[in-house]
């Protein structure tokens, strides 16, 4: 069986982070959680459900999975597959194995949890959020003839392809750049209906104006920017 290691980038999640963690499949052979910057008891609640957990003080969804990713990197066995998944338990951390079913296929590389009107709970996606999607991955699809049509966190990928994307995005960009650096090493993908429900708390990007305008404006750029390149 191929080692599988999640990372969670968590902010201020302690009513949730023990649930996400208790749902995720057995076969993870670890599950690290990088506490970005909370205040609260998340690190606690998450190291007492299990988790390895890490620190990172500069706030930002990317630095948070990068800090995930350099931790990983010391260690040494290294992970076959790298899955993503959010500390809010908005996702079901129990359909990873879904996820990644594609990759021990070995069919693709990269898998997308979409997150399918059908299978979401109301209210669990914003209107901003819902339109940042469409706009997002209607300008991929226009630009670079991509497939997708979502952006969703919950996301699972090959080790070895996740080095060669050489990820860089410290805040909100984090998601569409790797969707775009898949789409420009022509690495295959494919997208997986999930369910997805509201989250527990409140969001730190779409649940603020401010956070909002900032993820939008931040995916268009990395768009725009491989556009420009191609």
């Amino acid at each position: 069986m191929p080692t599988i290691k999640v990372i969670i980038p968590a902010y201020n999640e302690a009513d949730s982070i023990a649930l996400v963690i208790k749902d995720i499949p057995e076969i993870v052979s670890e599950i690290i959680v990088v506490s970005n910057n909370s205040t609260d008891a998340t690190e606690f609640n998450a190291k007492a459900a299990g988790a390895t957990v890490l620190k990172e003080s500069r706030r930002g969804y990317g630095y948070a999975c990068l800090k995930g990713m350099a931790y990983v990197a010391e260690q040494n066995e290294k992970p076959d597959i790298i899955v993503f998944l959010d500390g809010d338990y908005s996702d079901f951390p129990e359909e990873l194995t879904k996820i990644i079913q594609p990759i021990l296929d070995n069919t693709v590389s990269f898998v997308i949890g979409a997150r399918c009107k059908e299978h979401r709970e109301k209210g669990a996606m914003t209107i901003p959020q819902v339109f940042g999607n469409w706009l997002a991955t209607t300008l991929m699809r226009i630009m670079f003839g991509s497939k997708f049509t979502d952006l969703g966190p919950f996301r699972a990928i090959k080790y070895n392809d996740l080095l060669a994307l050489n990820m860089e995005d410290r805040t909100y960009g984090w998601t569409v750049e790797m969707q775009l650096k898949v789409l420009n090493r022509h690495i295959p993908y494919t997208e997986i209906p999930v369910h997805y429900r509201n989250r527990i708390g409140v969001s730190k990007v779409s649940g603020t104006v401010k956070g909002a305008v900032l993820a939008g404006f931040k995916i268009l750029l990395w768009i725009f920017k491989y556009g420009f390149k191609k």
